[in-house]
């Protein structure tokens, strides 16, 4: 385990450290305020004792009445080692005798701070002795007293019960200097005892409480890291072994809670990979937060890759909507819906429909947007194969009423255009009625082409369908030599290249040529003078026959709805060229498919399955 310094520890040894030090210090300093009294007390008593042997020698020379040997024991007695001063003052505080000179000439002024340490106090509480504080010395005056006795009264007033007082000054700096080493001494040595004192209490703090804490960090860091088997030893009945087991416990409730809710993620995730439709949740920076395995997979790329990145950048190739909308729902708060178009990996075509809704905080702030792309390919396609039924349902009730109309005059003219016929063929000597014959039998051919029309329109009302195997290539050598004349006309020329035998398709032939003569036509009237038209055709499953021209072109927003019915490009146009060919194609399980670029032309491909393919899907089940 790694040592480190801590702010418990820090702490701890801040908090010991200051306590131990406080204590030492509280310690020495009584203990050097005890001493210094200690010793005062004892030079106290001795300053007593000497100075009452001084007031009882001095009282017998008062006495005699002999001054000068006042003086001279006065003087002996400033003298004695320690002695600083000795003075005598009479009973108005005039100095007789002094062994030192006074310093300052309100010392012994009553209101002076050496004479207020005792006179501020009333006579029954004040000592025969007190400290004084002179500067930079620290005395011990004594007062003596002499009192007047009766002897005294000879020449004392007997009125006074004190004659004058001895100040005896014994210096006291020595009992500081020697309680100063004393407390130098004390304190270096309980500065040792409290460092030994430390140190013994940082080993057992660190021994008994730290390293045993310190697994508590251990324990909840590897936790924390997904370790949940992780759990500290909880031997013991003191307070840190109690909170060892308190923490299991809670450690046992956490890795229960934490298994059920990644059971529940788990769950949810499956479920949620487990939808068809692309989920997505993007933050109010558009950055991805989560997505389901199909929205991964409408955007090829990995879950790793996609987390955390902006949603512009994981659907490059995906959204191709101008009008975000997730934007729109951060901007709104409310739920927004988009038609979006998806190119797939074969270049096909998918449409999406995404909804943006918000997912707000507990204070009502919108924090994340969640989009669900739902795939409508199909029911886009249901939608238009049920547009195209209606479409194709009015068209074969029109188609219906049209042929039943047209069916009655033609039979009518038909009638008519036989009679003329065989009354011509019974005169044949007559060159008039020749002349009328062949006109009559021109009529005839004319009037069953019309009706055979308005009968395969009923056919396609009711649903009916002839089908053959049709030889592609005949077929489209045959429609280009019908459309010849039309493209000499306008100046264009029609290429119809090497078509390789073979090609056979089950179609209606009259359906399949119908379609290409309007695939054809309209590729020679989107030619300019001197534009060609190219017919080819190769082999596969299925069979493909293109039709390319060098005209025009067509813009891409039209590309879409020329197989419309009454939608036409060209003016004057019907519009049911296109309409026609793509449901004669679609009846035969075949496609029209397109190419175009404007100004540059168009291909039109029709794809039909070859006819063995087709024989096959017929008689599956």
């Amino acid at each position: 385990m790694k040592r480190r310094l801590t702010g418990m520890t820090a702490g701890l040894a801040v908090g010991i450290t200051t306590a131990v030090a406080l204590a030492c210090a509280a310690g020495a300093y009584f203990y050097s305020l005890h001493h210094f009294r200690t010793l005062i007390a004892g030079q106290r008593s001795t300053a007593l004792a000497q100075g009452e042997l001084m007031r009882a020698a001095l009282e017998h020379q008062m006495m005699e009445n002999d001054r000068s040997l006042i003086a001279q024991m006065v003087e002996s007695f400033g003298k004695e080692p320690q002695v600083s001063r000795v003075m005598l003052l009479d009973r108005q505080g005039v100095v007789r005798f002094s062994t030192a000179p006074i310093r300052e000439p309100r010392e012994l002024d009553l209101r002076s701070a050496t004479c207020q340490a005792c006179h501020r106090l009333p006579p029954d509480k004040r000592d025969s002795s007190q400290v004084l504080e002179m500067g930079d010395r620290t005395i011990l005056r004594t007062v003596i007293p002499f009192r007047n006795r009766e002897a005294c009264h000879r020449c004392h007033d007997p009125g006074h019960r004190i004659n004058g007082v001895m100040l005896f000054d014994l210096d006291a700096g020595g009992i500081r200097a020697e309680v100063n080493r004393d407390l130098r001494w004390l304190v270096a040595g309980t500065a040792a005892v409290a460092l030994v004192l430390i140190l013994l209490i940082a080993i057992v703090v660190r021994v008994f409480v730290l390293r045993r804490l310190q697994r508590f960090e251990t324990t909840a860091r590897l936790i924390a890291q997904g370790d949940l088997g992780q759990r500290i030893p909880a031997e013991g009945g003191d307070t840190v072994s109690w909170l060892a087991r308190e923490f299991n416990t809670m450690a046992d409730s956490v890795t229960g809670l934490v298994g059920e809710v990644r059971s529940e993620r788990e769950r949810l995730e499956t479920v949620i990979n487990s939808i068809d439709d692309g989920i997505v949740v993007l933050d109010p920076q558009r950055r991805v937060v989560a997505a389901n395995d199909a929205f991964l997979q409408r955007t090829g790329t990995v879950r790793d890759e996609a987390l955390g990145c902006s949603c512009r950048d994981v659907t490059t190739s995906l959204c191709a909507v101008g009008d975000c909308p997730t934007l729109a729902c951060l901007g709104s708060g409310s739920r927004q819906v988009r038609l979006c178009e998806r190119r797939k990996a074969d270049g096909s075509v998918a449409w999406e429909e995404v909804h943006a809704s918000p997912i707000r905080g507990p204070d009502g702030t919108l924090v994340q947007v969640v989009e669900v792309w739902r795939d409508i390919t199909e029911r886009r396609a249901a939608e238009a194969r049920l547009a195209e039924a209606h479409r194709l349902a009015s068209l074969g009730q029109l188609a219906s009423g049209f042929s039943h109309e047209m069916n009655t005059p033609l039979a009518t003219v038909l009638a008519c255009v036989e009679g003329i016929l065989r009354e011509a063929r019974s005169r044949p000597e007559s060159p008039e009625w020749s002349s009328i014959g062949e006109s009559a039998g021109v009529a005839r051919e004319q009037i069953l082409r019309c009706r055979g029309i308005t009968q395969h329109f009923l056919r396609m009302s009711r649903g009916q369908t002839s089908a053959d195997i049709v030889d592609l290539a005949a077929t489209a050598r045959a429609v280009a030599r019908l459309v010849e004349p039309t493209a000499r006309d306008l100046g264009v020329r029609i290429d119809v290249g090497p078509l390789p035998p073979g090609l056979h398709a089950r179609a209606d032939e009259s359906e399949l040529q119908h379609a290409l003569i309007n695939l054809v036509l309209n590729a020679v009237q989107a030619c300019r003078p001197g534009g060609t038209v190219a017919v080819t055709a190769e082999h596969g499953d299925p069979l493909r026959l293109r039709i390319t021209d060098d005209g025009c072109g067509i813009p891409p927003e039209q590309r879409t709805r020329i197989f419309e019915p009454f939608v036409s490009l060209r003016k004057g146009g019907i519009g049911l060229g296109l309409f026609l060919s793509q449901s004669f194609v679609r009846r035969w399980g075949g496609e029209i498919a397109i190419e175009s670029e404007p100004g540059r032309g168009s291909t039109f491909e029709i794809r039909l399955p070859a006819a063995a393919s087709a024989v096959e899907r017929e008689a599956a089940p």
